[in-house]
């Protein structure tokens, strides 16, 4: 996962173990943190959208969350996640600064992801992320965590 910002707070820590304790793989994450740029509004987000491509190989399935994505539920979630491991694919997940990621970065995606069309803190999106990579490997191990 890459996230712009600073470091985990204490209780997101605690809620992100809680399911990445459970996570395995190909449904394990790692965490980088890219600092927020020092800049504000356009220049703030060119220069986080180069640093998040800077750290993206070219052959990663990369899954960029916005609140302008397509809206999925669980299960399609699992399924295009699923694929991507199938096909032997890495899965990076970005989660954009305060002024979200340019052109660029929305464009080197693979899939565009809403969680909500409301708009979350960075910390709880974390958090919230966890506990849905969780239910996709749940999901898509046909374990009975999710229920329709």
């Amino acid at each position: 996962m890459l996230a712009v910002g600073k470091k985990h707070e204490k209780w997101v820590t605690e809620g992100i173990d809680r399911y990445e304790r459970r996570l395995r793989k190909p449904f394990d994450v790692s965490w980088q943190l890219i600092p927020h740029s020092a800049r504000e509004g356009e220049a703030a987000r060119s220069e986080e959208s180069e640093r998040i491509l800077q750290r993206v190989d070219r052959d990663v399935f990369l899954v960029l969350l916005d609140e302008r994505g397509a809206n999925v539920d669980s299960p399609a979630l699992a399924a295009r996640l699923q694929s991507a491991f199938d096909a032997g694919k890495h899965v990076v997940v970005v989660i954009g600064g305060a002024y979200g990621v340019d052109e660029a970065v929305r464009a080197r995606a693979n899939f565009v992801w809403s969680l909500s069309q409301l708009v979350f803190p960075h910390q709880l999106v974390r958090l919230i992320l966890a506990e849905q990579l969780y239910r996709a490997q749940e999901i898509a191990g046909g374990r009975p965590y999710h229920h329709v």
